[in-house]
């Protein structure tokens, strides 16, 4: 089968991600004798100064670890709560029925950074400074501007020149955005990162207490005292056409921190994949599996339009539940273990049938009711016409002047994936922090996340804004075991509410199809918008199924006649995935998305 790349092999270790300079920084952490641990770490980081319009130090974080001594996998939680003085109530006193996409309202604690350094501290093996050092250049000397980049600052330029003036200063340096083919700086940034590290070196004891100094210097040091005071003295525009001050304090940072849990996980295959729980979209994934493992998925082609349709109706009833059930297990009740059972899926499968249903159908567990109004989501369609959230992308920021802005300036999100030569395996998505959703605090030179967006300002809701609770994120990466508990795949993509959907399809085709990872990246994809967007302004769009151009008129009026309301994208539009697995015998493997023309994997 056609393959835009090779799938790369070797013996040494492997590393795939969404730029090709945090793959090669990764891999440089495994030749200096790094395990994927401190490698990952090493790449997030740079990840953070070459995708700044993708993620950022003040973002969040899902990382799954696999630790191939004690064969243990585990996840690391880097998403940070609301704060404690965010409220529905308050929400209400502002006149707000949706928290708003950009700003300063919907900041949460930053999450990523404390993730990073947890799992340094307790799986990495290299001091601080080593780890940033690739990242600590790339900001203060420059990166290479990508197209994407420049698109992205010049679609926000009105909004940082109106009402943005400290991301002004930073991201146009010469009064425009900076061009393509440039090197674009952030000196601020390398700066705070460098006195992280001072900090670090003037600490004594041991590497532990080390970063244990940095640690406690970002949430209770200088770090947060600058969060703190922009967010007490600074009012910024949102999308909601109103300025707005931040709920987010230094003592909510101060209060807060990164913590190891246990994966959720359903079997299919073979194969035991491997999820973040409910705060996250991961479950989606694992009840989709389950959904379409009573079918012969083996029989029907991966390429035929019956296998888009099979796929497109079981995430609808998954994605439904999500609505339905999801939110943070720390404060609610949430039926996972009903959800991926067989009694529940198999009476869940009957309502897949020949034709494609439009409708809004959440499961019942037990005496579960919950209700919602999945007709005002389909309303706020016309809000997405000229907000912020754009066919399940990240957020953005409002620019009113600009009818391309849409096109131009919606996010994404980064992902890594790394495996040592000893088998230890390492898959996160990190996000947040876009410069483009919040004004960047100048002291430290990178913005604050907006993951509040993503909850709900009703009391129904699982996933309703609830002081110190997490945002339902759709940060998702996926692990996957052997039978036999052994690490064989880490992978995962961008994507916002099609991340989980994408890495359905490439695992289903390497499980049921057989294909090769490069080959399973590389084959026409698809997405559905059916269900609420998890971004501002949460819209739904009944039946939408996005194709990519690739599929044929024959596909598409097989789809078009089951009553599926489709659009088709581009030839190459579907999919950031990246991949990296564990062949056995000391062999490993790597793939990347050739989408985009940035993601890269490396394998020797």
């Amino acid at each position: 089968m056609f393959t835009t790349r090779p799938e790369l092999e070797g013996t040494f270790g492997a590393v795939a991600s969404t730029h090709w300079i945090a793959s090669q920084a990764a891999m440089r952490i495994l030749e200096l004798g790094g395990n994927a641990f401190d490698a990952a770490c090493a790449g997030a980081f740079v990840l953070q100064v070459v995708e700044p319009h993708l993620n950022g130090p003040a973002g969040d974080v899902a990382i799954i670890v696999y630790d191939a001594k004690s064969r243990k996998t585990r996840v690391l939680c880097g998403q940070g709560p609301v704060p404690e003085q965010a409220s529905r109530d308050e929400f209400e006193k502002l006149g707000l029925d949706l928290v708003p996409g950009t700003g300063l309202l919907a900041a949460v604690v930053p999450g990523a950074f404390d993730a990073w350094m947890l799992l340094l501290r307790d799986h990495g093996t290299l001091p601080v400074a080593t780890i940033f050092e690739t990242a600590i250049g790339y900001a203060e000397n420059g990166i290479p501007v990508l197209p994407r980049l420049t698109e992205t600052i010049a679609a926000a330029q009105t909004i940082f020149e109106r009402h943005w003036p400290t991301s002004k200063g930073l991201y146009l340096p010469n009064g425009g955005p900076p061009p393509a083919g440039s090197l674009f700086a952030n000196k601020k940034l390398a700066a705070t990162w460098q006195r992280l590290v001072d900090e670090a070196g003037a600490v004594g004891g041991s590497r532990e207490t080390k970063i244990d100094a940095v640690r406690k210097a970002w949430s209770q040091g200088f770090v947060a005292s600058a969060v703190d005071e922009f967010c007490r003295e600074q009012s910024q525009m949102d999308v909601s056409g109103k300025p707005h001050k931040a709920f987010l304090r230094g003592k909510d940072m101060a209060g807060w921190s990164a913590h190891f849990e246990d994966p959720i996980s359903y079997d299919y295959g073979g194969h035991r994949v491997m999820k973040c729980g409910p705060w996250s979209q991961g479950p989606v994934m694992l009840q989709s599996l389950a959904l379409l493992s009573g079918f012969d998925i083996a029989a029907i082609p991966s390429g035929h339009p019956e296998f888009v349709h099979r796929v497109v109706e079981a995430m609808k009833l998954a994605f439904a539940d999500r609505e339905a059930y999801y939110g943070d297990p720390d404060f609610n009740d949430v039926p996972i273990r009903e959800m991926l059972s067989d009694e529940y899926n198999a009476a869940r499968r009957s309502l897949i049938g020949e034709q494609a249903s439009n409708e809004w159908r959440p499961g019942a567990i037990g005496s579960t009711n919950l209700e919602f109004d999945y007709d005002a989501a389909r309303k706020r369609q016309r809000d997405a016409g000229l907000l912020a959230a754009y066919g399940g992308g990240e957020p953005t920021v409002l620019d009113f002047s600009d009818e391309q802005y849409l096109e131009k300036a919606v996010g994404d999100t980064s992902h890594i994936d790394v495996i040592d030569k000893d088998g230890n395996m390492i898959t996160a998505t990190p996000s947040g922090g876009w410069l483009q959703s919040s004004p960047a605090i100048p002291e430290l030179g990178f913005p604050l996340g907006t993951r509040a967006q993503m909850t709900w300002l009703d009391a129904g809701s699982p996933s309703s804004l609830q002081p110190g609770a997490r945002p339902r994120t759709t940060l998702t990466p996926t692990l996957v075991l052997r039978d036999d508990e052994s690490g064989y795949l880490a992978c995962g993509t961008p994507g916002g509410d099609q991340q989980d959907q994408w890495q359905l399809i490439f695992l289903l085709r390497l499980f049921d199809h057989g294909m090769g990872l490069q080959q399973a990246i590389d084959a026409p994809s698809f997405h559905s918008e059916h269900w609420p967007n998890s971004f501002y302004p949460r819209q739904a769009c009944p039946g939408k199924l996005v194709l990519e151009g690739r599929y044929g008129a024959e596909a598409q009026n097989y789809l078009k006649e089951k009553g599926h309301d489709l659009h088709l994208g581009g030839d190459w539009s579907e999919g950031r995935l990246s991949a990296v697995c564990n062949h056995g015998a000391g062999k490993f493997g790597a793939a990347a998305n050739p989408r985009g023309m940035q993601g890269y994997a490396v394998c020797r």
